[in-house]
C-alpha cells in the first residue's frame, strides 16, 4: 500500500495537493469543533450545574444547526462560489468556538454551539466538490483517505489538549479558546489561498443554464431566481428526487452516525464511571481511538479503490457493533476496555472513504456539493439525536443499556447497507 501511495504522489498534479491539503486542514479544525465538550462533560456539568441530559442537548444543538444549514451551503457551493462557502463557514465556526470559550452561562453555551454548528455545516458541501474537481478519478479514494486522516486527527486533538489543560489546573476555556484562535487564523489564510492560488475550474460551480438555475446565468435565470421561492423549492425537490441513491446514503449515514456519536459522546464517562479510569486516561483512550482511526482511514481508502465499497462498509459497521457490545457488557478489565475503544476507532473509520466514493458516484451532474450536503445531513442528524437520546438513556436505564443500544444501531447500519447494495448496486 505504501508503494501505491508513493506512486500516486508522483503523478498527482500540484493543484490537487494544494486543494486536498487545504481542505484536509479544514476538516481537521471542523472535526475538532465537533468534539470540544465530550472529553470534559463532567467538568461542564459542575461549572454550569446541569446534568448529562442537558449537556446532551447542548451537543445536539450543534448537530441541529449543522443539519439545518447543510443544504444552503450546498446550494452556495454548487450555484455560486466554493471559496465563499469555505471561507464563510470557516469564519463562523471559529467565532462560535471563541464564543463557547467565554460563555458565562449554559444558555450562552447553547448559543455558541448553534453558531459552531452553522459554521461546520459549510465544510462538507465545500470540501467534497473541491476534492472532486481537483483530483484524478483513479486517486479519489486516496484523496478521501488523506482528507479523512485530517478529520481523525481533528477528533483526536480536543481530548488531549482540553483535558490536558484541565488536568494541569487551568480552565477548559483556555484550551477551547486556543482551538478557536487557530481556526480563525486558518479561515483567513484558506480564503486568501483559494482566491489567489486555485483556479476557477476547481472553485467555480459546475452548473448549466437549465431554466431552473439560480445564479448560473447572469441574465434571465438569476432574475427568475429572485422571483419565486416556490419555484426554487420545486427545482430543489426535483434535484433531490433525481438522486435516490444519495438519499439512501443519507439514511445510512444517519443510522451509522447515531451509533458513532453515541459512542463518542459518552465513552469517556463510561470509562470513568464503569471502568474506574481517571479523566486523563479516559481521554487518552478516546484520543487513541481517533489516532488508530486516522491510520485505518488509509486502509479504507485503498480498499475502496480496489474492491466494492459495500463489503467495506458492511465489515466496518458489523465490527463496530460487536466491539461496542462487548465493551457495554463490562466483562473485560480496564486495560482490555481501552483496547476495545482503540479498535472501535479503527473499525468505524474504514467506512468513511467508501461512503464518500459512493456519494460522488451517485451525485447528479453539477450537484456534488448538494449531494454531499444531503449525506452530511444524515451524519449531523445522528450528531443531533445521539447525545440527548443516549444521555437520557444513561440517566434512566444505565450505561450498559445505553451502549448496548449503540451497538444495536451499528448492526442496523449493516442491514441498511445490504439493502442499499441490492437496490443501487448497478449504479
Amino acid at each position: 500500500m505504501t508503494e501505491s501511495l508513493l506512486a500516486a504522489a508522483r503523478r498527482t498534479p500540484r493543484e490537487t495537493w494544494v486543494v486536498v491539503g487545504a481542505v484536509s486542514a479544514s476538516q481537521y479544525l471542523n472535526h475538532a469543533y465537533l468534539v470540544l465538550f465530550p472529553p470534559i462533560l463532567a467538568v461542564l456539568s459542575g461549572e454550569f450545574t446541569v446534568g448529562l441530559a442537558a449537556l446532551g442537548v447542548a451537543l445536539g444543538v450543534q448537530g441541529a444547526t449543522n443539519t439545518a444549514f447543510q443544504l444552503p451551503f450546498g446550494r452556495l457551493a454548487d450555484r455560486y462560489d466554493r471559496t465563499i462557502a469555505l471561507g464563510l463557514s470557516s469564519v463562523l465556526g471559529a467565532l462560535g468556538v471563541l464564543g463557547a470559550a467565554v460563555a458565562p452561562t449554559y444558555e450562552w453555551l447553547l448559543v455558541a454551539q448553534a453558531v459552531i454548528g452553522i459554521g461546520v455545516a459549510g465544510h462538507h458541501p465545500a470540501h467534497y466538490p473541491l476534492i472532486s474537481d481537483s483530483t484524478p478519478e483513479d486517486l479519489m479514494g486516496r484523496a478521501y483517505s488523506l482528507y479523512g486522516f485530517g478529520g481523525s486527527l481533528g477528533f483526536a486533538t480536543p481530548p488531549v489538549l482540553i483535558a490536558g489543560v484541565v488536568s494541569a489546573g487551568y480552565s477548559w476555556r483556555i484550551g477551547v479558546g486556543l482551538i478557536g484562535a487557530v481556526g480563525l487564523a486558518y479561515a483567513l489564510a484558506v480564503t486568501w489561498l483559494f482566491e489567489t492560488r486555485v483556479g476557477d475550474t476547481v472553485t467555480a460551480p459546475n452548473v448549466t443554464d437549465d431554466g431552473d438555475g439560480d445564479g448560473a446565468d447572469p441574465g434571465g435565470s438569476r432574475s427568475r431566481s429572485r422571483g419565486s421561492w416556490v419555484a426554487r423549492t420545486r427545482a430543489y425537490l426535483r434535484e433531490l428526487a433525481a438522486a435516490p441513491g444519495v438519499l439512501a446514503l443519507a439514511l445510512l449515514a444517519l443510522v451509522s452516525s447515531t451509533s458513532s456519536w453515541g459512542f463518542t459522546s459518552y465513552v469517556v464517562v463510561f470509562l470513568q464511571d464503569g471502568y474506574e479510569l481517571s479523566l486523563s486516561r479516559a481521554n487518552l483512550a478516546l484520543t487513541g481511538s481517533y489516532l488508530v482511526g486516522a491510520v485505518a482511514v488509509f486502509v479504507g481508502g485503498d480498499l475502496s479503490d480496489r474492491v466494492n465499497a459495500g463489503p467495506v462498509m458492511i465489515a466496518s459497521f458489523a465490527t463496530v457493533g460487536v466491539l461496542v457490545g462487548v465493551f457495554a457488557l463490562g466483562t473485560v478489565g480496564p486495560l482490555a476496555a481501552v483496547g476495545l475503544v482503540l479498535l472501535v476507532g479503527g473499525a468505524r473509520s474504514i467506512a468513511g472513504p467508501a461512503r464518500s466514493k459512493l456519494t460522488d458516484a451517485l451525485s447528479p451532474s453539477g450537484a456534488t456539493g448538494t449531494s454531499f450536503a444531503i449525506t452530511t445531513i444524515g451524519v449531523m442528524l445522528g450528531n443531533a439525536v445521539a447525545p440527548p437520546a443516549f444521555g437520557y438513556l444513561i440517566e434512566t436505564a444505565g450505561r450498559r443499556a445505553a451502549f448496548l443500544a449503540v451497538a444495536g444501531v451499528s448492526l442496523l447500519a449493516v442491514v441498511l447497507t445490504v439493502w442499499l447494495i441490492a437496490r443501487f448496486g448497478d449504479a
